[in-house]
């Protein structure tokens, strides 16, 4: 790896992830300021050359703030003549919009995905997508990670597994969920549920053999916890042993940290595509590190190595 060759920029929503992908990398995080002036607007200015180089922008989307920084970050470098740039999105929120499921509405997915490419991105690193078709919504190639081997080797390093099941927090995730019972090997089940609000879901169903199993709930991201909340309250009505979570994404918006404190499960287990502050943990909340798999996903994005040899 040509690492004088390679820089990594990071706007402010998870600085702490991109410093960990540069400590693994064994590279500087590159200087930028970021400032946002009286009247809010956003303010970015890259503090050193980036002629012809392979540049990375770690900016997971969660706040509208972190897009802009996003967008001005990336039209910022390709004026500063960067070679080639890429777009590293931990988390890509508005994947959950990925269809005109109602009236008059944007797909947003798609929309941010043309906007990101204008500004400047050559090509896009991302990570458990909520609808896997958005990953064709870029117009430039676009390497999508998963979270499974990172999840999957605490669980099996932590548990006996002989008496667990794998369940799919909605029959859409079924399939997701499926890759985690087939790496631990232990049977799969989901849930089927209907979305009554942003905050809230109904369970209508469990669909698999649950009764008298420990229980792995597995999904992409925590939100609001309302799903979560629901699902584990319907399968403890099977009298189901232990109960744990893992989701790739931490998001614990709103009363996410609330519920989870309330909710009958050991554990909640999810990675730090997103920044997860003190005040949302709690001793049930375990936070694992991407930056390995990251990093080594930028390393073969610049020395032209296969991204996807990382899952075989």
């Amino acid at each position: 790896m040509v690492k004088d060759r390679l820089k990594i920029f990071s706007g402010t929503a998870n600085p702490q992830l991109a410093q960990e992908i540069c400590s693994y990398l064994g590279v500087p995080l590159g200087a930028a300021a970021i400032s946002t002036y009286s009247n809010e607007n956003i303010f970015v200015q890259i503090g050193e050359n980036v002629r012809e180089r392979d540049v990375f922008v770690v900016q997971p989307l969660q706040t509208p703030t972190s897009i802009v920084e996003l967008l001005l970050l990336l039209d910022s470098l390709r004026s500063a003549s960067a070679s080639r740039i890429t777009a590293v999105m931990p988390y890509y929120s508005y994947a959950r919009s990925d269809k005109k499921d109602r009236p008059r509405i944007s797909i947003a997915a798609r929309l941010f995905a043309d906007v990101i490419v204008a500004a400047g991105a050559n090509r896009i690193l991302t990570m458990t997508l909520h609808a896997p078709q958005v990953q064709g919504f870029f117009s430039v190639p676009c390497d999508h990670l998963a979270a499974t081997p990172i999840l999957c080797d605490y669980f099996a390093g932590k548990l006996d597994l002989s008496d667990f099941v794998a369940l799919a927090a909605d029959a859409g995730s079924a399939k997701r969920a499926g890759a985690y019972a087939h790496r631990l090997n232990i049977p799969l089940a989901f849930v089927d549920k209907r979305r009554v609000s942003d905050l809230d879901v109904e369970v209508r169903n469990v669909v698999g053999e649950v009764q008298g199993k420990h229980v792995i709930i597995f999904d992409d991201e925590i939100a609001a916890a309302g799903s979560l909340a629901e699902t584990v309250k319907a399968i403890r009505q099977f009298e189901v042993g232990d109960v744990y979570a893992g989701a790739t994404h931490g998001v614990f918006s709103g009363p996410a940290p609330e519920r989870i404190r309330a909710m009958e499960v050991r554990e909640v287990v999810v990675t730090n595509t997103v920044h997860v502050p003190a005040e949302k943990r709690d001793d049930k909340v375990t936070v694992l590190s991407v930056a390995p798999l990251f990093g080594e996903a930028i390393k073969r994005i610049h020395t032209g190595e296969s991204v996807s040899a990382l899952f075989s």
